[in-house]
């Protein structure tokens, strides 16, 4: 490998050296260490990301902790395909949400917490990562079939219930798998007498290795959840523009709700991991300021795709006239619990249990046309 003195001697300014050398990626490393210094990237984290990364925990968790609370506590059963699924959503979403204050730590002072941690923090972000696209997928797919194959879906409810559950548990094997190089790259990194928690891919494999993980975190985590979102979602609108319901403009509003909040939170910072991964086979970046307002961007965009775990609850759950019920009685049931029972019970214009299970057992077709979940 080129040593650092035959980097240097190539040029002594980095427009030079960004004209007149071609660096191979360890050559360009030790350029980045030694001729760019990212204090100020590190700087932008430090006051950006902390408070940021708390706020999105702490609505996210509180949201999603609901979810969870109104299937095991008030309707105690999961009675549709898109019950498991959102389930097993609200539970990737806590899990990922449960990393976040560590790389709050991390940004501020960072990381303190051992190469073992890091390794799992990691690993347990790009598990929930892939398993809350993989999930939102699967939600897409259950929609198609209720709302567009009505007659077969309606047939096949108790078959597609037992397949939803092994559908989740193939999600969760799948997200195993593609964590798996983050289990066995990440490591903490020193940089100017300072920890940090990130990929570091041995010399021996070159680039080849980081482009196929960004590759596949970029394939997997957004591209074919994109295309077979679009593709249900695009159907289920046709089909419900056919529909003489009062309910459709409301679903329609629902489902351009849904797409948008996907696309706007994870295309920009996949497109981000793309020129990511352009870079590490090409270094089209050399001038250290592009590569500086490159990294500040690329943290942003990163923040904004995170906030996609505190909208989930909101566009997937609350947004649904059974959700919105179980959530009120949730809350009275809260309500109840905090004030003296003094008084008779509620008048009967209150949900009665036996209201309560009508709704819980309305059928996929009537649900999905609202998409009311």
């Amino acid at each position: 490998m080129t040593s650092m003195d035959d980097i240097m001697t190539v040029s002594t300014t980095e427009d030079s050296f960004s004209t007149s050398f071609t660096p191979t990626i360890d050559e360009f490393d030790e350029y980045e260490s030694y001729m760019c210094d990212r204090l100020s990237v590190r700087n932008f984290r430090a006051l950006y990301e902390p408070p940021l990364y708390w706020i999105i925990t702490l609505v996210g968790g509180a949201g999603n902790m609901a979810v969870v609370w109104i299937y095991l506590n008030i309707r105690r059963r999961l009675k549709t395909m898109t019950d498991v699924y959102l389930l097993n959503l609200a539970v990737a979403d806590l899990l990922f949400l449960v990393t976040l204050p560590l790389w709050a730590a991390e940004a501020r002072n960072g990381w303190s917490f051992g190469s073992g941690l890091c390794k799992v923090n990691s690993a347990l972000y790009k598990v929930n990562l892939f398993s809350s696209m993989l999930l939102l997928t699967c939600i897409s797919v259950d929609r198609y079939f209720v709302i567009v194959q009505t007659t077969k879906a309606q047939n096949s409810k108790p078959a597609r219930r037992r397949c939803s559950r092994l559908v989740c548990v193939g999600v969760w094997l799948l997200a195993l798998l593609l964590a798996t190089p983050d289990l066995i790259f990440s490591n903490t990194k020193n940089v100017e007498s300072q920890l940090y928690c990130t990929m570091v891919f041995p010399s021996h494999m070159g680039n080849r290795t980081k482009i196929l993980v960004l590759s596949l975190q970029v394939s997997m985590g957004f591209c074919l959840p994109f295309i077979i979102m679009a593709f249900c979602y695009s159907i289920i609108i046709a089909t419900l523009l056919k529909t003489r319901n009062f309910q459709k403009h409301k679903a329609m509003r629902v489902i351009l709700a849904v797409v948008a909040a996907f696309v706007l939170s994870q295309l920009p910072y996949n497109g981000v991991l793309v020129m990511e991964a352009v870079q590490a086979t090409k270094l089209t970046m050399t001038n250290c300021e592009d590569l500086k307002r490159f990294d500040m961007v690329e943290q942003v965009l990163k923040s904004l795709a995170y906030m996609h775990a505190c909208l989930n609850p909101f566009l997937y759950v609350f947004v649904g006239v059974r959700f919105r019920k179980d959530l009120v009685q949730l809350l009275q049931c809260c309500r109840c619990r905090c004030l003296p029972s003094t008084s008779k019970p509620q008048n009967s214009k209150s949900r009665s249990p036996l209201s309560s299970t009508r709704v819980s057992v309305m059928s996929d077709s009537e649900t999905s046309q609202a998409l009311s979940l």
